[in-house]
């Protein structure tokens, strides 16, 4: 058995390279191998998000809390929020992050292969961004 306490793992910036604005990971679960699993609570100020991305064996999110937008390549901009569960299949191309207005805090839940969790691209424009959210 393993327990991390609360306040144990640090809290860090993400950085400029895969992300626009301020973002916090805070580290929740780093499996030592042979499992591959890894999550993390991960906190968007307003109108911070990812670069576009994509993850080789998937990707879960949980909303927990404030208003988010995820979008997959070709689809629309979709809302989030708190309670929401996000599922990206392998290879699907997209990115996630708060809303204008609001922060975004998500739990990302995704599997490491060969030490890779996600494979980063190019920045979401400012008008992939504020493209209207879809709330279905």
């Amino acid at each position: 058995m393993d327990i991390k306490r609360n306040g144990s793992q640090p809290s860090r910036r993400q950085p400029a390279d895969y992300f626009i604005g301020a973002v916090r990971f805070d580290p929740l679960i780093e499996a030592p191998e042979p499992a591959r699993v890894r999550a993390a609570s991960v906190t968007f100020e307003p109108g911070a998000r990812t670069n576009w991305h994509t993850h080789p064996l998937g990707q879960t999110l949980v909303v927990t809390a404030g208003c988010g937008r995820a979008q997959s390549l070709g689809g629309p901009v979709r809302e989030l929020r708190p309670g929401d569960v996000v599922w990206f299949a392998p290879g699907e191309k997209h990115w996630h992050g708060a809303a204008p207005q609001t922060a975004m805090t998500h739990i990302a839940i995704q599997e490491s292969q060969d030490g890779v969790t996600a494979d980063w691209l190019e920045p979401v424009s400012d008008a992939d961004y504020a493209a209207p959210a879809v709330d279905d």
